[in-house]
């Protein structure tokens, strides 16, 4: 007796797509409603259809602004035959530019909070909206690796790298399309953006 069944096939996609990440949010793993169990993020077949914060201060998200073609999220699968367990670490690579005093606090600040990530794809859906996905939502992601450097020639980049990673019972979901702003969908609850 099969545990589950397939639903459908996949055929070949539109071969024009766009990688990166345009935009990082990040959501105290803490500030979402906890409805007994799991995070205030809900669920349906793939898709983030509702998300509940606490209302006030250090509630709703934080967004990051990424360079162009300089963040990725990816996501392995680890399966044990003998074991009978699956689960998936989705993983954050997230570049910023510049060192400053002010991106060293929130840096420690980070290292030292558990979040859910919302990462903004540069990939678009048939009307044009970008595609989000949500990273951590079940056990939160983690500041867990990165890198502060100067650079050594005068051309060098100096900045930001940092890696957040998490383990996950499922494939990370893709978050409801928005109707014109990231996260404006009516049935999400105190999802304020801070863009700054």
């Amino acid at each position: 007796m099969a545990c589950t069944a397939l639903t459908k096939g996949r055929g070949l996609d539109c071969n024009r797509i766009s990688g990166g990440v345009k935009n990082i949010y990040f959501g105290v793993y803490d500030k979402f409603v906890d409805p007994i169990i799991t995070t205030g993020i809900v669920q349906s077949a793939g898709e983030i259809t509702d998300i509940e914060m606490v209302a006030g201060t250090g509630s709703g998200l934080f967004r990051y602004t990424t360079p162009l073609g300089a963040a990725s999220i990816s996501e392995s699968i680890t399966g044990s035959r003998e074991n009978g367990t699956v689960f998936m670490t989705p993983t954050v690579n997230l570049v910023l530019n510049k060192l400053t005093k002010e991106d060293q606090n929130e840096i420690k600040l980070l290292s030292q909070t558990k979040v859910v990530i919302f990462a903004e794809l540069n990939a678009t859906l048939a009307n044009g909206h970008n595609v989000i996905v949500g990273l951590g939502v079940t056990n939160g992601m983690e500041l867990n690796a990165g890198t502060m450097d100067s650079g050594a020639a005068f051309g060098d980049r100096n900045g930001y790298t940092l890696t957040f990673d998490g383990m996950e019972p499922i494939p990370f979901p893709m978050v409801a399309d928005y109707t014109s702003t990231p996260f404006d969908n009516g049935a999400f609850t105190n999802v304020g953006i801070d863009p700054s």
